[in-house]
């Protein structure tokens, strides 16, 4: 298969799953890749994300799955991929970004109030995307069998009828039910859409695949569409879960010579950079909630928030905050990036009704005030002079993004107690040189900052790509992915 001019509007494939973390995102990821590998222009797209992971993209924000997405496609990540994400601020309540940007009006609105508004930039998204592109890799969210929610839905079956896609219903069998769960969704969805099932996908699969029979042929009989893979258990396909904590299992490669906790808050946020350290050797990487889970750990990493105030509440409630001021008066690392930079401060000032006030657990001389205007960019900045554990990153440049409604600033009267060590305020150390915060989201995705803190590199994007490519390869039915788009 190979590029030719493109004939009409581009080809749909879409994912869809049973439920929520059947293995759509990475599924979609590595379709991405293996069309892209034919020689085929592509582009990821889906409709809704709700998800506090988040990357910057050219015109704001977009979900970190539909951003891995693009770079496998080797497609430039933008808005339209994702015109509309949600990121969860409290259980009843999203900050809403349409086409990269947040809307207070869209915020406002009750859940199903929006989807009639929001409506025609989806669809002219994904319009746009197809007339540019060969192959467009759709992924749908949650189950296109939520009977409640069909009436207003813009992310599943709509968005397949309006494109015409081909779809594939991805289950994870190692749940159980998962032919109950292909069998139900079929049921329930509309006999018209039924008709855009092309194939039932098995994922993650443990022991032979042959014990499997007669399920998927009694499946088949019943609804006319094929079982086209069954995908062996892959536990480091190296990209980050999209839904909340990507592996509470923890492992290290090698002898384990440091431990990082990272505290695991209700709204944490872009917990997707820390995927590289699974990879780095001798790195233990555990997910913490409580004081036991953060006992024995070298570091501690207080990530990104989207509610700094609700998570450092949360903190607090937890006795994770003693636990953590006291692994920093023993001399123990902390890390604080973003919202965790901000929680790591003196005090919370929220003028404009946007997070909340709080005082913070005053390991850093900081005040931050959270400001109406949100800072969503790009940045490349070098450290300057550090001291103590982080001396590694004296003069290292560092690559990464900034996603914050707060602007943080150094209290007038405890500079003796810390300072800046990076340009425009992006990065503050204390006295001691144990405890940093920063501002950018990426450090251990820099290929020089893991270079200078672990003398490790981590595995590229592209090999992890390819990667998720060969493997679909091998576990569909021979020619399934290029009949997709024939």
């Amino acid at each position: 298969m190979s590029s030719t001019a493109k004939n009409g509007p581009a080809r749909c494939v879409m994912v869809l799953g049973t439920t929520s973390g059947a293995g759509k995102s990475w599924l979609a990821t590595a379709l991405c890749r293996w069309y892209a590998r034919q020689g085929l222009k592509v582009a990821p797209f889906k409709a809704q994300n709700m998800s506090n992971n988040a990357r910057v993209v050219d015109g704001g924000e977009i979900g970190s799955a539909q951003y891995f997405q693009a770079l496998a496609a080797n497609a430039v990540p933008d808005v339209r991929m994702n015109p509309l994400l949600l990121k969860p601020e409290r259980d009843t309540h999203s900050q809403v970004v349409l086409m990269g940007q947040v809307s207070e009006t869209l915020s406002a609105l009750p859940w199903r109030g929006r989807s009639e508004r929001v409506w025609p930039q989806i669809a002219g998204a994904l319009d746009e995307l197809r007339a540019e592109n060969d192959v467009v890799v759709i992924e749908g969210a949650g189950s296109p069998a939520e009977i409640n929610l069909m009436a207003s839905d813009i992310v599943n079956l709509r968005v397949a009828r309006h494109a015409e896609a081909r779809c594939l219903l991805a289950t994870d069998i190692d749940r159980g039910g998962a032919f109950a769960h292909l069998y139900g969704t079929w049921a329930l969805m509309p006999e018209a859409d039924r008709a855009l099932l092309h194939g039932f996908v098995l994922n993650k699969f443990r022991g032979d695949a042959s014990l499997l029979s007669p399920a998927p042929e009694k499946l088949q009989a019943l609804t006319g569409v094929p079982t086209v893979a069954t995908l062996p258990m892959w536990w480091q396909h190296g990209l980050p879960e999209e839904d909340g904590v990507f592996d509470d299992r923890s492992r290290a490669s090698g002898t384990v010579t440091r431990t990082v906790a990272v505290i695991a808050y209700p709204r944490i946020s872009n917990l997707d950079e820390f995927q590289s350290l699974k990879n780095v050797p001798g790195v233990r990487l555990l997910w913490a909630r409580t004081p036991a889970d953060v006992a024995g750990a070298d570091w501690i990493v207080l990530p990104g928030s989207k509610h700094t105030s609700g998570d450092l509440a949360w903190l607090r409630a937890q006795g994770l905050d003693s636990a953590v001021a006291a692994h920093a008066a023993r001399g123990g690392v902390v890390l604080g990036i973003c919202g965790g930079l901000q929680m790591l401060g003196e005090a919370l000032v929220d003028p404009h009704g946007i997070d909340g006030n709080a005082p913070g657990l005053g390991l850093l001389p900081l005040v931050t005030v959270f400001e109406r205007e949100k800072t969503v960019r790009h940045r490349v900045a070098t450290f300057g002079t550090l001291a103590g554990d982080w001396a590694a990153l004296s003069d290292v440049p560092m690559a990464g993004y900034e996603i914050h409604h707060g602007q943080t600033a150094a209290h007038p009267q405890l500079a003796h107690d810390g300072h800046a060590v990076m340009p425009e305020g992006l990065a503050w150390q204390n006295a001691r040189g144990n405890v940093l915060g920063l501002y950018l989201h990426g450090l251990f995705e820099d290929a020089a900052v893991l270079h200078a803190l672990f003398g490790a590199a981590a595995p590229t994007l592209d090999s992890t790509f390819d990667g998720l490519a060969d493997f679909i390869d091998t576990h569909f039915d021979a020619g399934v992915l290029a009949g997709l788009i024939a």
